[in-house]
């Protein structure tokens, strides 16, 4: 038969919930569980899908629910998202993906959304979906490939917002500091909003503010946002960032005093040997050995 008769035939079209896309969802949200940065129902992901991803696949022809979002989304009408689900626990989503995930499409209206597949309970997105697009918005500006969003709480980021003052700059260099893999995979540094109320359209416009210089939001007292051009990418940024926070926690335990530390030569000597370019205005300031 024909390729393209098979895929127009669902018999012979492969299920959506087997393809290589829900496949990596249920990957990293068990890892984001395994860690401990997603207790309960803490966390979500969204993931941008392109049409010709999904067009091969049956049941995510139709429309089975249409679902008002509180944003006017109207600048990404018509794409695809792969988002996991309000109340959802991610420890659940590798064994149930239709019930705590969805596939939607950004409606025309722009202030709703199109299920195509999931939330088969009777589900919908996460309620931080709109922060979520908001920074889908901002970073697609910044890069045409954006497809990532990743929300979750890492536990010494999160500390880090208790015993430090809330700047861009101290955050950055800090975590800069704590390893030589940081400032190669977050050169422009971490991006830091003061403490907003979590599932509003206002922090949601804050962190989209910051991703236009930043690919990591630190929320503080509460938890991350991450961007990235996929699953793996935005993954590891929270994964380097956090590792770097655990040093950085360590140190303290360890009494806190640094005898010694990477220097800012050290970070410019890194970018120069990877081909990148870090923050200027944050590549020099003070020694941590005092």
């Amino acid at each position: 038969m024909d390729s393209k008769k098979q895929f127009l035939n669902p018999e012979f079209s492969p299920a959506f919930v087997d393809s290589p896309y829900v496949t990596q969802l249920c990957k990293i949200t068990a890892g984001l569980y395994q860690h401990g940065w997603d207790e309960r129902n803490g966390g979500n992901v969204s993931y941008r899908l392109l049409p010709e991803e999904v067009a091969s696949y049956s049941g995510v022809h139709d429309v089975k629910r249409n679902l008002p979002i509180a944003f006017d989304a109207s600048a990404l009408k018509g794409q695809l998202y792969l988002v996991t689900g309000t109340g959802r626990y991610f420890k659940n989503v590798k064994d149930f993906p239709e019930r705590d995930a969805g596939l939607v499409r950004i409606a025309e209206d722009g202030h709703s959304v199109d299920l195509l597949w999931g939330f088969n309970d009777g589900g919908q997105p996460t309620s931080e979906f709109p922060a979520h697009l908001m920074t889908h918005i901002q970073r697609q500006k910044q890069d045409a490939n954006q497809r990532v969003v990743m929300h979750c709480h890492p536990t010494n980021l999160i500390a880090m917002s208790f015993t430090l003052p809330l700047e861009s700059k101290l955050f950055s260099r800090l975590l800069w500091k704590m390893q030589a893999e940081s400032v190669v995979v977050f050169p422009e540094g971490i991006g830091v909003i003061p403490y907003m109320t979590p599932g509003t359209n206002e922090i949601g416009q804050a962190t989209a503010e910051a991703m236009a210089d930043y690919r990591l939001v630190l929320w503080p007292q509460h938890g991350i946002f991450g961007a990235g051009d996929s699953m793996d990418e935005t993954f590891g940024l929270i994964e380097t960032a956090e590792k770097a926070a655990l040093i950085y926690s360590t140190i303290q335990a360890q009494g806190g005093k640094f005898v010694n530390e990477i220097t800012d030569q050290n970070l410019k000597d890194l970018c120069a040997r990877f081909d990148i370019t870090p923050n200027q205005d944050f590549i020099d300031g003070d020694s941590l050995i005092k």
